[in-house]
């Protein structure tokens, strides 16, 4: 009888789902989930320091936060086939060094075009990087009580990072530069490159093909009509670009969707919308960031522009909002199973609907306790109650095959929502702005009038939000998911 052959170490790490050193293993892994998702919103508060020092317009300056949402969110899907055919470590290696590469670009930018391209490269390192994390996690914790606390760790890290990133970057600009907003990923990811391979272990690679059609032809296309609503803000609504970027942006989308519906394995399985309820939540994951994006691009600005705030105080003011973020989260995660995802997203796409219109009575008299704080604290509040039993209603009865595509989906709509969201309320500010500038006012009533505008339109958006959760979601059957999601 032939003797069976010894597993090598890396056999035996896979096989029973424990690192070396999980602590450090675990830190890697969450590292990486941090920067990506406080990139999503640190540079928002050096955004003033930015325009003045690169010479930015007011349109052009949401380039900063969209170059990379549209190339996270337009290439995350890609991202993750690429760690299934080629990979999970490899791939995950690789996005973080083209992460770091982007980041030394920006933070050495000498001209608005330098920082834009920076961040778009960015967000392709971040779309390679971010879908194998929550999967490396996954298979090197085996499953109980170890996985759970981990995804636990994972799970408070993603959901608050973006309103902790206000702060991280309001820290940075007060003690240093914008730039070192920047900078600071460089010895980050240059230190996780080095640790990966010595306690990462490579999955087994799937066999495949890459949709490189239709992710171009998504990313493309999302991006012409971004660019036709910033050029738009800018008075150029006329001009044969913008109506060229608009018209090129609806026929590379309309490609986009025959290219999936005869790809063999799309990169957005169109069949995931059959089901009413998820196509539901789908638009919930569009409409909701468009605003959320919106109020930390423009309240930023605000506090600063407005009411004086240095970058350190603005970051401090969103602590409350991130505080609420989790603070919701917790109690949907009880509340969910007994009256089921339905119900409690409604309550907070209302909250954030509430909050996106309180923000409309802005004034240059507001101050910060009265009339900016209490809506920080809807939208955080509404913000963690709406994503879980969001995510709950997505995720759920996915055929196996499809468990992947669903989830990716979930974050590539959440950045592309945000991105697109953001080009339209800049083109509404850009419009207020200019009636504001016409009829003589100071700077801050201009800032004023484009930021109430702003909340006004994006509080159409999250009212549209509701409508879909009301209409779309099938109660009953959400609520049973959920039930048999959590278990006896």
């Amino acid at each position: 009888m032939a003797a069976t052959p010894t597993p090598t170490s890396q056999q035996r790490h896979s096989e029973h789902g424990m690192p070396r050193w999980p602590a450090l293993t675990l830190a890697v892994i969450v590292g990486v989930e941090m920067i990506l998702m406080l990139d999503i919103t640190v540079l928002n508060i050096a955004l003033p320091s930015i325009r003045s020092d690169l010479g930015f317009s007011s349109a052009g300056l949401a380039w900063v936060i969209n170059a990379f949402a549209l190339t996270f969110g337009g290439l995350l899907l890609l991202g993750g086939r690429a760690g299934d055919i080629l990979g999970r470590r490899r791939v995950f290696i690789l996005g973080v060094l083209v992460f770091t590469l982007a980041s030394l670009m920006g933070g050495l930018a000498v001209s608005a075009e330098m920082l834009i391209a920076a961040r778009a490269l960015q967000g392709v390192g971040a779309a390679l990087a971010g879908p194998s994390t929550l999967a490396l996690l996954m298979t090197h914790f085996e499953q109980g009580d170890r996985r759970n606390r981990a995804l636990a760790i994972y799970s408070s890290v993603t959901g608050s990072a973006m309103a902790l990133g206000l702060l991280v970057g309001g820290v940075i600009v007060y003690l240093a530069d914008w730039r070192w907003v920047l900078l600071i990923n460089v010895p980050i990811g240059v230190l996780v490159a080095v640790l990966a391979p010595l306690t990462l272990v490579e999955a087994p690679r799937n066999r495949g093909r890459f949709d490189l059609a239709g992710a171009l032809a998504s990313t493309l296309g999302l991006g012409g009509l971004v660019y036709g609503f910033l050029r738009a803000a800018e008075g150029a609504w006329a001009d044969p670009i913008t109506i060229g970027c608009f018209i090129g942006g609806v026929l590379l989308l309309g490609l986009f969707v025959l290219i999936e519906r005869k790809a063999v394995q799309p990169v957005m399985p169109l069949r995931l919308f059959a089901d009413r309820s998820r196509a539901a939540a789908f638009l919930n994951m569009l409409l909701v960031p468009a605003t959320l994006f919106a109020m930390f691009f423009f309240l930023v600005q605000f506090l600063q522009e407005v009411l004086e705030h240095s970058p350190l105080l603005t970051g401090v003011s969103f602590l409350p909002m991130a505080a609420s973020v989790l603070l919701g989260a917790q109690i949907v995660t009880k509340l969910a199973p007994r009256t089921g995802p339905k119900p409690i997203a409604a309550i907070g796409v209302t909250v954030i609907s509430a909050a996106s219109l309180w923000l409309t009575l802005l004034s240059t008299e507001s101050g910060y306790l009265i009339s900016v704080l209490g809506p920080m604290i809807l939208f955080g509040a509404g913000v963690g109650f709406s994503v879980v039993p969001l995510n709950i209603i997505i995720v759920s009865n996915v055929p196996p095959g499809d468990s992947g595509a669903a989830s990716g989906m979930l974050q590539a709509f959440q950045q592309i929502g945000g991105a697109l969201g953001l080009a339209i309320l800049v083109t509404v500010f850009g419009t207020a702005t200019r009636a504001a500038e016409a009829s003589g006012a100071s700077a801050n009533v201009v800032m004023t009038e484009g930021v109430t505008s702003a909340f006004l339109v994006g509080s159409a958006f999250t009212l549209a939000a509701l409508a879909a959760t009301l209409i779309g979601v099938d109660a009953a059957r959400s609520k049973e998911k959920a039930t048999a999601a959590a278990g006896p």
